[in-house]
């Protein structure tokens, strides 16, 4: 298919063709499009977007009433829009698990599939019982407002029932995966300092089982706030509970009354973690107001994920899709669980589920998309997903040939949400809507509510080109607070220093005239060669795509800029995953970068390496590794427990000790 020209130079992202136009009926079978109509009358999204950020007093007043989110004492939505400091809902009252459990949701709740034990399910009263049992067993640990639960979980129903029972609480929930070393775990726990940590004793990966008493005696001991420890026994059943310790089935043995304590807007719901790769990860605070508001819209409006509906989205407990993906009980739906190897037995593994469970939204990365394209699946032909109406992707920029391979497999009657936000505001700032087009390529706008602008380096708006992804207005899920933090220093420096009153978040986009956008990587990454910026992600979609006559290609790549101190064209440099004729694909990418971009992208030099080191979600590292090219110890740019592959970091290690010899 032809890429739509719109005179942009070489060197800027190029409109795709246009996938799924807005289809004809979508101002009424869409809640988007209802929303709409009850808002403002007939009109476009642009319409409903531009009143989302001129008046958010309306419009989230609108949106609370439009999923009647239950508040109590309402006087003012956004008492002061200052940032940072935006006072949301001042005096007001509410409760996220109170909205999870509702009881007008009926049928089922949770769907756990799990490579360590058969299927479970959870209809909506069996998690209103469980939720209870487990705050009364907290109750009975001596949990109250305030205190902080911490989960060594993995994405089982088990999870999503201590994490409703905690919030009912009024407490504060944490959680970090079992794929997570003692060290990442304690360098996450350790700053939060929980009274209760629930932990089961290991986990299966595919056909792989994984003992986790060793490191879990381990965190236990590093971790002195600790007054309990509650073993939910998940590879072994029959596993007895460490010395001191209690079992998940006693903390539920006994019932309670299912109560929800009403909080203030900023009381904290959750401690999400950054990743970890430089430093200490970021304990960010998200409270219940910011969470139940924007996760109605995001859910509820743009996901238009309904009561009845099946969403899935593949995630560990400690990356933000997990507390996203479990916000699908809010307005009612069935959330689906998937624990283990996604790509277990085979690629085919999950899009097999998909068809089993009759799923409405499948949320997955980039990444794992691209996989399913290259290896040549078809899974809209080969199962039936006939129930299926949008599929997300995150965690890296969707490339153009990912999307048309999803149009091509799913139909036109699929949403391909390729969305960009993150931990930080626990939602996206750009992604789709049922009352945009997909484009190739392109995350086809700003959310509601969020006023998305690219900043040139002078703070000046630019469109069509590159420039800082900004937020110039708040979001009620903006940051309550890092924790810890008295002075507020830290979060100011993280997103507020570049632009005094506007958030910063660290990506490269470009946003055209009609909202359309491109995220063309982190701003810190950008590589800059002879005064021109690019994004990582541009230059990704030309290397991976590279491949022989023999079918042989590049499994994974990663570059990095290494500017010149005079000022320079610096070092550009690529290290590729791949092979086996490496002198063939290097000359092939030469070739495709030089014509598909510019000369001026050609790499100085090209590394082969084993691995490349990307975080649990599937981030690339490309700022740790810069600063390894750089000089900079490995224990000083990543922590190892922290990354996929904990040793891909060696082999750049050997390469750049060989480079300086």
């Amino acid at each position: 298919m032809a890429v739509v020209s719109t005179g942009a130079r070489p060197d800027e992202p190029q409109r795709g063709e246009i996938l799924r136009p807005v289809p004809d009926d979508a101002a009424t079978a869409s809640r988007m499009g209802r929303f709409l109509t009850a808002a403002l009358g007939p009109g476009d999204y642009q319409a409903l977007h531009r009143w989302s950020v001129d008046d958010p007093e309306a419009f989230w007043r609108a949106v609370i009433a439009f999923f009647d989110v239950d508040v109590a004492d309402l006087t003012t939505v956004l008492a002061d829009a200052g940032m940072p400091g935006a006072r949301w809902l001042p005096g007001a009252r509410m409760s996220y698990s109170a909205h999870a459990l509702r009881e007008e949701w009926t049928g089922p709740a949770v769907v756990g599939i799990s490579q360590a034990r058969g299927r479970v399910e959870l209809s909506y009263d069996e998690l209103r019982d469980r939720v209870a049992r487990a705050r009364a067993g907290l109750v009975r640990l001596g949990v109250g407002p305030g205190d902080r639960v911490a989960g060594y979980l993995p994405h089982v129903p088990e999870t999503i029932v201590a994490f409703l029972a905690t919030a009912s609480l009024g407490a504060v929930w944490l959680s970090c995966p079992p794929e997570f070393g003692p060290r990442a775990v304690v360098d996450r726990l350790g700053q939060v300092e929980p009274t209760v940590l629930i932990a089961v004793d290991g986990t299966r990966y595919g056909d792989r089982p994984i003992d986790r008493s060793a490191e879990l005696a381990e965190i236990r001991a590093a971790l002195p706030s600790l007054r309990a420890t509650v073993l939910l026994p998940y590879l072994d059943p029959d596993a007895a509970a460490p010395p001191d310790a209690t079992t998940w089935a006693d903390l539920l043995a006994e019932p309670g009354p299912l109560e929800h304590e009403a909080v203030a807007f900023d009381h904290p719901l959750y401690v999400l973690f950054s990743s970890g790769t430089t430093g200490l990860p970021k304990p960010i605070v998200h409270g219940h107001g910011g969470i139940l508001l924007e996760h109605h819209k995001t859910l509820g409006l743009h996901n238009d994920v309904r009561p009845g509906d099946r969403f899935f989205w593949y995630s560990t407990t400690g990356w933000i899709m997990w507390n996203y993906g479990v916000s699908a009980l809010l307005v009612g739906a069935t959330v689906v669980c998937v624990d283990g190897n996604p790509a277990w037995p085979d690629l085919d593994a999950l899009w097999a589920m998909a068809e089993s469970e009759r799923l409405t939204q499948f949320g997955t990365s980039a990444s794992f998309l691209m996989m399913c394209r290259d290896a040549g699946l078809q899974p809209g032909q080969d199962h039936d997903l006939s129930a299926l109406r949008m599929l997300g992707s995150t965690g890296s920029p969707l490339p153009a040939e990912g999307f048309r391979w999803a149009a091509a497999t799913f139909g036109p009657e699929v949403v391909v949400n390729s969305t960009s936000g993150g931990t930080d505001v626990a939602s996206g700032f750009v992604g789709a809507a049922p009352l945009l087009p997909v484009r190739a390529g392109e995350i086809p706008g700003p959310m509601l509510g969020v006023d998305v602008h690219a900043f040139d380096e002078d703070g000046r708006d630019v469109v069509g080109e590159p420039g800082e992804l900004v937020i110039t207005a708040p979001m009620p899920s903006m940051p309550v607070a890092l924790w810890g933090d008295d002075d507020g220093s830290r979060l100011r420096s993280t997103w507020f220093d570049r632009f005094p009153g506007v958030w910063t978040q660290g990506d490269w986009i470009t946003v055209f005239d009609d909202g359309g956008c491109v995220i063309t990587g982190r701003s810190d990454a950008t590589l800059n060669r002879g005064g021109v910026r690019l994004g990582t992600s541009d230059f990704y979609t030309v290397v991976e795509d590279v491949s022989l006559e023999d079918g042989s290609g590049i499994a994974d790549s990663l570059v990095v800029h290494l500017e010149d101190q005079v000022g320079g064209a610096g070092t550009l440099v690529l290290l590729l995953v791949g092979g086996p004729d490496r002198p063939a694909l290097e000359a092939e990418i030469v070739r495709r970068l030089r014509g598909e971009m510019s000369p001026r992208h050609v790499p100085d030099e090209i590394a082969w390496v084993e691995a490349l080191p990307r975080t649990l979600s599937g981030k690339k590292l490309e700022t740790p590794v810069k600063r390894l090219l750089r000089g900079a110890a490995p224990e000083d740019v990543a922590s190892r427990d922290s990354l996929a592959d904990p040793t891909a970091l060696d082999a750049i290690v050997e390469w750049v000790r060989l480079r300086r010899m």
